[in-house]
């Protein structure tokens, strides 16, 4: 058990890691200490920056290792673009894909006692799995115990299909369990909006054409068009992405989501600010994380690392 955890959040983006570490701590009756954020995108720095009264620094390929404060946990949302289907697929080949090396390389220098990172689930089978493979070799070799898996938003209480891998490492043997879910779905109701805006609403082109696939249901749901032109209804989103179509997803047919909506899909609270314009909070909200998922998966690290009473 420890009073005081400290913990980096590199790629940090607008910040979900951070939410969930801070959450998960203060729930274990621990003191979370942000020693170091990063993020290339200035946009996301300056959101991070109104919400947490913490600039981010930049590109971490140019801060040196020993630069980096000590710390028991690192945190990292590394890029997902060069393993994602809406990408190229180039993973390695990638620039933004060699930033898990400059994970590594801090894990190297500075040994924390855990690590927990996240992608698209799209990088487990990358390569025929040989990219996966070279990350968990990596951090073997640098005598770290790691582990994998694939979790869904929809299991932790978001009303959104969002499937994500998760990797947990360790520097000491440790008992750990992944999170299993479980939590009641909170009903799209909750999530949406009453009044949104005009701006938000489609085209009548747009809405006729949706029309002629579906009719809208008596319960709330959103509208998803897949690359073939296929739509489908759902009591709930599929996965919000950074660049995707503005007619992507649609509520019940008729709107896009707002950015307050984008953000309580990712589990965000309502107190959280949303500053930047509706295309850079696509981006935000695309880019970021589930929040609760993220928040489990923390939880059992820190009780696995002793950090938290078991």
């Amino acid at each position: 058990m420890v009073d005081t955890l400290k913990y980096i959040d590199l790629f940090c983006g607008i910040g979900g890691f951070r939410i969930a570490m801070d959450d998960a701590c203060q729930n274990n009756g621990i003191e979370p200490k942000s020693v170091f954020s990063s993020d290339i995108d200035d946009k996301c720095r300056k959101e991070y920056k109104a919400n947490f009264n913490q600039t981010p620094r930049g590109d971490i390929t140019e801060i040196k290792s020993n630069a980096i404060p000590d710390h028991d946990v690192l945190l990292a949302g590394f890029p997902c673009q060069p393993f994602s289907i809406i990408g190229k697929m180039r993973g390695f080949e990638d620039t933004r894909g060699t930033l898990f090396f400059d994970i590594a390389r801090i894990l190297k220098e500075k040994r924390p006692s855990a690590f927990i990172l996240e992608n698209v689930k799209l990088l487990i089978g990358h390569n025929k799995g040989d990219t996966l493979r070279r990350i968990l070799e990596t951090v073997r070799g640098l005598d770290y115990t790691v582990d994998y898996t694939v979790l869904n938003a929809l299991d932790f209480g978001l009303p959104q299909k969002r499937e994500r891998v998760f990797i947990a490492g360790f520097r000491e043997p440790c008992e750990f369990n992944w999170p299993e879910g479980g939590a009641p779905m909170t009903p799209l109701s909750e999530i949406l909006e009453e009044k949104p805006e005009k701006k938000y609403y489609a085209s009548n082109y747009i809405r006729k054409k949706r029309l002629k696939s579906l009719q809208p249901k008596d319960e709330p749901t959103i509208w998803h068009e897949n690359k073939s032109g296929h739509i489908s209804a759902y009591p709930y989103s599929c996965a919000l992405r950074a660049g995707a179509s503005y007619n992507y997803l649609l509520v019940n047919g008729e709107r896009r989501l707002t950015p307050r909506e984008m953000l309580r899909l990712q589990g965000f609270p309502d107190s959280f600010k949303a500053a930047g314009n509706y295309a850079q909070m696509r981006k935000q909200a695309g880019n970021s994380l589930p929040i609760p998922v993220a928040q489990a998966v923390i939880n059992n690290v820190l009780h696995a690392c002793g950090f938290a009473e078991s």
